[in-house]
């Protein structure tokens, strides 16, 4: 394989999310298929390598042997190696053992000299020292324990860390979480390595168990192994190790480019969300920041923050011009606060004071709005109603329509009732007659799950759990402008600062839904910020679906360059724009 190719194709697909993670496996499974480096006819035979391998000389430093009759054996391969290659067992290149946990309740075992290894220490580090706990050589002598020698290969086998491996750099012992192995003559510790580095993924499937899945050693002594010329296994490593750091630096000039782009985005929504003294002159820089931010934007994660400055403009007066001959906010305030009293007294509601009386001044939090505007409180301008204000559970006997709550929540905007129970149809009379469902009414979410503002459901019948709030707009406030303002991260940062935290479940209250600060623009004006958002939410979903089909394209083609190197070749500059065609 040549580096150099590979990296001028690479560096087109290296922002794809798993690219350097493949990339590395790749170079892993060429390395242990003969397809990294060439043979080399001067070489020894595997073989013969294999023949001469022995554990006699093991067995004079007085090790335990346990997978002897492994040793020289050539096996069937799962696939096809080069004819100077062998496949044989680990068991049969090394002498594999575990190692034990001496009892807690005898203080002369621990603190002592020697280091004892559990498997969260491996991290895959190629000079592993100097454990956390250590234990006496006592301990060393009464209890189970292998004295595993610096250059022995450590694996874990239990759990999460299952395949974590290490080399040591010193005289170790183990827990029984982890399997040591001594290498044979013939046996690159540092193939042995990339090997079992290649094969973490095959024993974490093969791991056994429930609550703490495990592999054992006697697994891993029977996993087959394909054995190189010596060599040709010192080649392997060296151009293992170059493509590695290959890969380091993908990894490195990628990073760096994103932090790039991520610095150049949140400087550019930071400038927006500033609130500028030359109306004029904002909306010409925002346009043009509008304009460039697509190019820049790669993340999901920038898109939303996108949506969010998009709504901070919308409810400031900086995303749309004012129009002089709007009619001002507050006198449709006046029309507003009238239509309220009569809707709540039609209803046979009562008007609570929290209405009127934010936690704290609306102009504290909308500072510098425009002059045509108004500032006021939720409760001024809308009803907020608790669909089911008992609390009670209804009986679901014999039940026909569903029953809402946040679980059928879909997306930004759906509702899925195919999880929804079903409830009498008096339970839905009593809360048709209390809530006087209309278009315009806006459901908003409670308790545990906070916000997720979106219209009612177009279905004929449903109900409401205690999960949700109806908020019923009044004449004169827009129903998509309330609902845009009520889907910006502040609005949920403010309530939650409002909910009830000492309940098992965080819940939010009416009354403090009622005071949350609502800036009011001229109904016109409401109207064509919400077209304006629409537009611009329209571009941010088409971004969206450009970087997810970006994503796919770049695996497309990683997948087209892996497939080819693997064949012996990379594709041409003519194959790789056909493979994402």
């Amino acid at each position: 394989m040549n580096a150099e190719r590979l990296l001028a194709h690479f560096e087109r697909i290296s922002e794809a999310p798993d690219a350097i993670a493949r990339l590395r496996r790749f170079i892993l499974d060429l390395a242990v298929r003969g397809k990294l480096v060439e043979q080399d006819p001067e070489d020894e035979p595997a073989v013969e390598l294999l023949k001469a391998i022995s554990f006699d000389s093991l067995q004079s430093k007085g090790r335990r042997t346990t997978a002897a009759v492994c040793s020289g054996i050539a096996i069937e391969g799962s696939f096809k190696v080069p004819g100077s290659w062998v496949w044989t067992l680990l068991g049969g290149i090394g002498d594999w053992g575990s190692g034990s946990t001496p009892p807690r309740g005898r203080a002369d075992y621990y603190s002592g000299d020697i280091s004892w290894f559990k498997s969260g220490e491996l991290g895959d580090n190629k000079s592993l020292s100097d454990s956390e706990e250590k234990i006496t050589y006592l301990a060393l002598r009464e209890c189970s324990f292998r004295l595993n020698k610096p250059g022995d290969i450590l694996i874990a086998m239990y759990g999460a860390t299952i395949g974590k491996l290490a080399i040591l750099a010193e005289e170790a012992v183990t827990n029984q979480a982890v399997c040591a192995c001594t290498p044979c003559w013939g046996v690159d510790t540092q193939y042995l390595y990339l090997f079992l580095l290649a094969k973490r993924d095959d024993f974490r499937l093969a791991s056994e168990g429930g609550a703490q899945p495990n592999i054992s050693k006697v697994k891993i002594a029977n996993t087959p192994i394909p054995l190189p010329p010596l060599a040709e296994q010192h080649r392997i490593v060296a151009k293992v190790d170059e493509l590695m750091a290959l890969c380091d630096q993908l990894e490195e000039a990628r990073h760096l480019r994103q932090q790039g782009r991520e610095r150049l985005v949140a400087a550019s929504l930071q400038r927006l969300n500033q609130l500028a003294e030359d109306p004029a002159s904002f909306r010409k820089d925002a346009s043009f920041a509008l304009q460039v931010l697509p190019s820049i934007t790669t993340t999901p994660a920038q898109i939303k923050q996108m949506r969010q400055t998009i709504l901070n403009l919308a409810v400031r007066g900086k995303l749309v011009e004012q129009d002089p001959e709007d009619e001002p906010a507050e006198v449709r305030l006046v029309q507003i606060q009238r239509a309220l009293s009569s809707t709540i007294a039609s209803m046979g509601l009562r008007l609570k004071r929290s209405s009127s009386s934010p936690a704290e001044r609306p102009e504290s939090v909308f500072a510098g709005v425009p002059s045509s505007w108004a500032l006021s409180t939720l409760g001024s301008l809308a009803i907020v109603l608790d669909p089911n204000p008992s609390h009670r559970y209804p009986s679901y006997d014999g039940g026909t329509v569903p029953i809402l709550s946040t679980q059928e929540f879909s997306g930004l905007d759906g509702w899925d009732p195919s999880t929804a129970k079903l409830v009498p149809y008096s339970f839905f009379e009593y809360q048709l007659a209390n809530c006087r469902f209309e278009r315009g009414d806006i459901v908003f979410a409670r308790k545990g799950r906070l916000g997720l503002p979106r219209l009612l459901p177009d279905f004929e019948q449903f109900t409401f759990s205690h999960t949700v709030f109806l908020v019923k707009p009044m004449p004169g406030v827009f129903p998509e402008y309330l609902l845009w303002l009520l889907r910006r991260d502040q609005v949920i940062a403010w309530l939650t600062n409002e909910m009830n935290a000492n309940t098992g479940v965080p819940t939010l209250g009416k009354e403090k839904m009622e005071r949350l600060p609502i800036p009011l623009p001229p109904l016109a004006e409401q109207h064509r910020i919400v077209a304006k958002v629409d537009e611009l939410m329209a571009l941010c979903d088409q971004l969206e679906q450009q970087l997810s089909q970006a994503d796919q394209q770049r695996r497309r083609l990683l997948e087209a360059v892996l497939v080819e190197a693997l064949g012996g070749r990379l594709p041409t500059e003519e194959e790789s724009h056909a493979a994402i065609a």
